[in-house]
């Protein structure tokens, strides 16, 4: 794969470094946009069977993307709404713990917290060693060793992230199996960009904000819920998640039967004429890229900036430990840091800090020159 920058409107001045802060949009999906405020002007030109087909080619989009069937996924507005919708169906008996990741992104956090007080479960906050030098090899081991039979659920991110740490989620799903917990994973930092195959991996709930990775707008999420979660509790009552919902002449004839599986998870409205548009359309691209080619794309652009780095004494990962698209850069002491900062904004470079980690997210719209320009402002913030 080459360089895919032409099909973005970036601004060409800004060495954009930072898509796990924020996916910029595609032409395609802000033509989508644009055209479905067009449509807006007129509401004869949606039909009623708009309000259900393209969210049923989003989930079939997105189903793809993550091996699953498309009846299981549910388009929501948030991840913090697909984590209390699969947290309330969850149930704990006398003397289960909960566990989440060390520095887990708030939304994880404060839901499973909240469902541990209500359920007066024990919430386990997992992290690596302290005196480890890398903490990936040791924060797979002790989350591995954290989950038992007095686990009820274990809810986590996908990467982590602050610093892009990948987690053995075939490994932690199936000691989830093994011990009858369920295993709700945060896809968002890695659906679009890394392998994700919720069956391998044996997760129960896969939960996605799209304006990362799946390159869409802000305010629409899409969420895989698995045989766990059939015949649950939606968090509202929504009319669409109902089997009579496409016979708008006879609504009142209440059908109290959810729709087939995943469905009755639906946020209201979920056919938002506006934002669905969009995602599908990053949801179509990121299927015909591959994420196959997406990381091997990742990969080849980021092999400079590791040679450099190692041979400038910056602490650095194992690479079967470190995903390609997202890296975090604990910065050495030969590293002015605000002198550092001072240059990033010079030289036009976008990244993040997250947690003391520089943190450098790369896409498809990178390009070598992108990478060449933070190695020579890293070089110039060096005591």
């Amino acid at each position: 794969m080459d360089s895919q920058k032409h099909l973005f409107s970036l601004d060409p001045d800004i060495h954009y470094l930072n898509c796990g802060y924020k996916g910029p949009l595609l032409k395609s999906a802000e033509q989508a946009g644009m055209d479905a405020l067009i449509r807006e002007r007129n509401p004869t030109n949606i039909k009623p069977e708009d309000f259900f087909n393209l969210p049923k080619e989003v989930k079939a989009r997105f189903a793809e993307l993550v091996n699953c069937d498309p009846l299981q996924v549910a388009l929501i507005p948030s991840s913090s709404y697909g984590f209390a919708t699969a947290l309330g169906n969850i149930t704990c008996e006398p003397g289960q713990h909960a566990i989440v990741l060390e520095d887990e992104f708030p939304s994880g956090y404060f839901s499973l917290k909240t469902w541990c007080d209500a359920n007066t479960a024990i919430l386990k906050v997992v992290g690596p060693d302290k005196d480890a030098v890398t903490p990936g090899e040791s924060w797979n081991k002790k989350l591995l060793e954290s989950i038992t039979a007095e686990t009820a659920v274990v809810l986590m991110s996908s990467v982590h992230w602050m610093n892009g740490l990948k987690f053995d989620l075939e490994s932690i799903g199936q000691k989830c199996k093994t011990v009858g917990a369920i295993f709700v994973v945060d896809g968002t930092q890695s659906t679009g960009a890394a392998e994700m195959d919720v069956k391998r991996f044996k997760i129960d709930a896969l939960i996605c904000a799209s304006y990362k990775w799946l390159l869409g707008p802000y305010g629409v999420g899409i969420a895989y819920y698995g045989p766990a979660f059939d015949g649950g509790y939606p968090l509202e009552e929504s009319w669409m998640n109902r089997t009579n919902s496409q016979d708008f002449s006879n609504l009142t004839n209440y059908d109290h039967e959810y729709t087939e599986e995943s469905g009755r998870y639906n946020v209201g409205e979920m056919s938002n004429f506006i934002l669905l548009p969009m995602l599908n359309e990053s949801l179509k691209q990121i299927n015909e890229w591959t994420v196959p080619e997406i990381e091997s794309y990742c990969r080849a652009l980021t092999v400079p900036l590791y040679s450099y780095l190692k041979s400038r004494d910056f602490v650095i990962e194992e690479e079967q430990q470190t995903s390609y698209h997202l890296i975090g850069l604990k910065l050495p002491e030969n590293i002015d840091a605000d002198l550092l900062k001072s240059n990033l904004e010079n030289d036009k470079i976008s990244v993040s800090i997250r947690g003391g980690n520089l943190r450098v997210s790369v896409n498809v719209f990178n390009t070598s020159a992108d990478i060449e320009k933070l190695i020579k402002t890293l070089e110039a913030s060096r005591r």
